[in-house]
């Protein structure tokens, strides 16, 4: 019997490598047609479709969308359904059940949310105006010299003496919360990321998606989840703003060289000990890009998160569009610029630093 099995298995296996054989040479044979051929076939098949399109739907042919049909409540008319109707249904439907079961996790985050930037904002306006810019201009001397300091003391005076400071703190505490959120959020994604190829792959087309998104469209679940204000901006600015940092993150671990990881691991080190000892310490200048931007991207959203009531330098923006005052929305975008500006030099020295004493092997 296992001559006979033999004797099969040996008769059926050149004839499989054989099929095998074949197919790789029709393969080969196709992929060394000309290009002209191929050309020739796309076009061919477009206008087959095109006729076969023209025979049947006629010009101007539309998507066969309707899926169902709703009867009136007398039941003389009947009312066409489209499949964008049943899934925003659909959507709608798994929405509202989210807010009604999840409404004490959602107020709990809420309470959170307000406690965090009232004891930021009270803080901020509780010190003398001076003593902030004076911090501030220090801390640009200390990174960047004579001129990003002689550039932050203006900004810091320009934003004061157009009755702006109020609203600018506002602002800034809508971006500590929102960049603290996102940086605890993205950190440990993007090093899980980093470390599993399969979470790479499941998350990536997910940061597309929300890096393509249009921003105005993150205010709709921030308002179904927490109602109008802060904490709703806060939630649109983290969804908007948290990509970078997951990018960069796996980026900056996955760039470590390999010789490093495998000198770690021969010493004993553990695969904790190897993260927070050695990769993430040498991917910090990349990390700290994707915190770079992650911070201007939050401080693009939550101007942006003034039209669900977020408050800040937004509010001032928005009310100038309204009132068509193009001299208060000039000052107030000024105001923005030149506190991107600021913060986008600050943490960029910081992680220049970090890069020049990597580099001197400190």
């Amino acid at each position: 019997m296992a001559a006979i099995t033999g004797e099969r298995t040996d008769a059926t296996t050149p004839a499989s490598t054989e099929s095998q054989n074949g197919a790789q040479t029709a393969r080969a044979a196709l992929g060394s047609l000309p290009s002209i051929y191929w050309w020739g076939a796309g076009i061919a098949a477009v206008l087959i479709v095109l006729g076969v399109s023209l025979w049947i739907g006629g010009p101007g042919m539309e998507y066969p969308t309707t899926v169902a049909h709703v009867q009136s409540s007398d039941g003389t008319t009947s009312f066409p359904k489209s499949l964008r109707d049943v899934t925003g249904d659909a959507i709608d439907t798994g929405t509202k059940w989210l807010t009604t079961k999840g409404d004490w996790l959602f107020d709990g985050i809420k309470n959170a949310i307000t406690y965090a930037l009232n004891y930021i904002e009270d803080g901020l306006k509780w010190l003398p105006w001076p003593a902030l810019v004076l911090a501030l201009v220090l801390a640009a001397f200390a990174v960047g010299r004579w001129g990003l300091m002689a550039f932050t003391a203006f900004a810091m005076l320009f934003i004061g003496f157009m009755d702006l400071w109020e609203n600018t703190i506002d602002t800034v505490a809508l971006m500590v919360v929102a960049v603290v959120l996102s940086v605890g959020i993205g950190l440990p994604l993007g090093v899980f990321g980093a470390r599993n190829q399969t979470a790479d792959r499941i998350m990536r087309p997910i940061l597309d998606g929300m890096q393509t998104m249009p921003s105005f469209v993150y205010l709709l679940p921030g308002i179904l989840f927490f109602g109008l204000g802060k904490p709703a901006g806060i939630f649109a600015t983290i969804i908007y703003a948290v990509p970078p940092v997951i990018r960069l993150t796996n980026l900056g671990i996955r760039q470590v060289s390999p010789e490093t990881v495998e000198a770690a691991r021969s010493f004993g080190a553990s695969p904790l000990q190897l993260l927070t000892k050695v990769q993430i310490p040498m991917a910090l200048p990349t990390i700290m890009a994707g915190i770079n931007q992650t911070t201007m991207m939050a401080l693009a959203m939550v101007t942006i998160a003034s039209m669900v009531a977020a408050g800040g330098l937004g509010d001032n923006v928005l009310r100038a569009i309204q009132k068509n005052e193009v001299g208060n929305g000039v000052i107030a975008g000024l105001a923005i610029v030149f506190m991107a500006i600021v913060i986008d030099r600050l943490t960029q020295a910081v992680a220049r630093g970090r890069q020049e004493a990597l580099s001197a092997g400190h």
